[in-house]
């Protein structure tokens, strides 16, 4: 219990913050911003099994985030049977071609030894496969882009809950890092970096102007939820009953039926959203659970130990036999998986998908500060970092607005420098992420949460 002490003591802050948030501005606002914490502590503990129990840097975390948020496409939204009809042939036939090429590929690497002939032969492969796809895919792309394009224009998914999407995001985000593994994890560790930024960015591409999939930037929305919704809790009779219980003291002090029954109808209209958000804090706090529990013991298990020996002496740990190659593509598969997991869930929350809005700013450099703050190769400094760096995301704006009023309260609304600084608010989160990270690099080098290696 005593060696715990720092992690109590840090999250009991966190969880402290997050309550005031509640008190002082709203509990909608709070529980919005303690789902995004838990959904960012899944995207770190990704990370953070990346970079710190392997040393592998990956700044592609936004196109694994997004394959997650695709998959939540493809698994809940019905399937459209219009435009099935239309090009749907064309499509499973282009899919059909990739196996065959793939297969040929496979074919051509076992049969052959390393030789000019493997390079050309795989090369035709290649480039015969995609002017086949090109000529069979084209013309049903264009059929199904056009089966009512404002509302539909995409094949559609499979109609199945969303929560299911979660591990078919993991199962994409796996496979996409299988084969970015394979290219790209013999590279330097500078090389590395860029390669799979770049691959990301090729993924976003894809899905951005892809219509016939995800509808590119005219977006998905209306997503199937796993929690009830809110309109629909507004009639029921045991949740109105239930806030009308909760809120007895509050509504026994008005003395006016007409009075009452309009401040119930509010109370049910801002309990129905609290209500929906606790539902999903719930699942999303399982998520984290499980696999904060995995991920604690996959660190100290012999693996764990092993993963740690090559991340500080690869050298050693290969003339010691241990596949190197084979550890390094395992754990960068492991940790994107997470991180298809998380860009499911934030699909899940948000009930819509905006192909738009995957920037490397949220999604990949944000990530990796969370890791850092927390504390690498450290789950729970991990966690803490997600919620720490996220919060202060939110809050900058409000908290610096609240300084500013504070340190120019003796001057007039209309003086310029006034005016000046609250017009700058937005811009302030960025100043103080710069800040905050600047003091944790100097007094916690290694993180709010540092790693502590333990022997079980």
């Amino acid at each position: 219990m005593r060696k715990n002490l720092n992690v109590i003591a840090a999250y009991s802050i966190m969880m402290g913050l997050i309550i005031l948030v509640g008190v002082f501005q709203s509990w909608n606002i709070a529980l919005s911003i303690f789902n995004l914490c838990l959904i960012s502590a899944v995207m770190t503990m990704g990370a953070n099994i990346q970079w710190g129990y392997a040393g592998l840097i990956n700044f592609g975390i936004m196109g694994y985030t997004a394959l997650g948020g695709l998959a939540a496409v493809l698994i809940s939204v019905d399937p459209v049977q219009d435009a099935w009809k239309a090009g749907g042939f064309d499509i499973l036939t282009s899919l059909l071609i990739i196996v065959v090429m793939i297969m040929a590929i496979r074919f051509v690497l076992k049969k052959y030894e390393k030789s000019k002939i493997r390079t050309y032969s795989i090369a035709a492969i290649i480039i015969a496969g995609i002017v086949i796809i090109r000529i069979t895919a084209e013309p049903g792309i264009e059929a199904i882009e056009a089966v009512e394009p404002a509302k539909t224009g995409f094949l559609g998914g499979l109609g199945l809950p969303i929560v299911f999407s979660w591990i078919v995001g993991a199962l994409f985000a796996g496979g996409l890092a299988f084969v970015v593994g394979k290219v790209a994890l013999g590279l330097r560790a500078d090389y590395l970096a860029i390669a799979t930024l770049l691959i990301s960015e090729i993924v976003i591409a894809i899905i951005k102007h892809e219509d016939w999939l995800t509808r590119g930037v005219k977006n998905v929305i209306g997503l199937k939820r796993p929690a009830p919704y809110e309109v629909d809790l507004q009639t029921t009779d045991w949740f109105i009953n239930l806030v009308e219980k909760f809120n007895s003291g509050k509504l026994a002090l008005i003395s006016d039926f007409a009075d009452r029954q309009a401040a119930l109808n509010q109370l049910v209209i801002e309990g129905s959203s609290i209500f929906v958000k606790l539902c999903y804090s719930g699942l999303f706090l399982v998520v984290v659970i499980i696999l904060l529990i995995l991920t604690q013991k996959a660190l100290y298990s012999p693996w764990g130990r092993m993963m740690r020996a090559i991340r500080d002496n690869e050298e050693a740990a290969n003339a010691m036999g241990k596949n190197v190659v084979k550890q390094h593509l395992l754990i960068f598969i492991l940790g994107s998986a997470i991180v298809g997991i998380a860009g499911a869930m934030l699909v899940t929350q948000d009930g819509l998908f905006t192909p738009g809005s995957y920037r490397p700013m949220r999604y990949t450099f944000l990530i990796w500060v969370m890791v850092i703050v927390g504390g690498s190769g450290n789950n729970f400094g991990a966690i803490l970092g997600g919620f720490a760096v996220w919060f202060l995301w939110i809050e900058a704006a409000p908290i610096a607005l609240f300084l500013i009023n504070f340190f120019t309260t003796g001057m007039a609304e209309t003086n310029a420098l006034k005016v000046h600084l609250i017009e700058s608010v937005p811009y302030f989160r960025f100043l103080m992420m710069g800040i905050g990270l600047l003091l944790i690099m100097r007094y916690r080098p290694k993180g709010i949460l540092p790693e502590k290696i333990e022997i079980k």
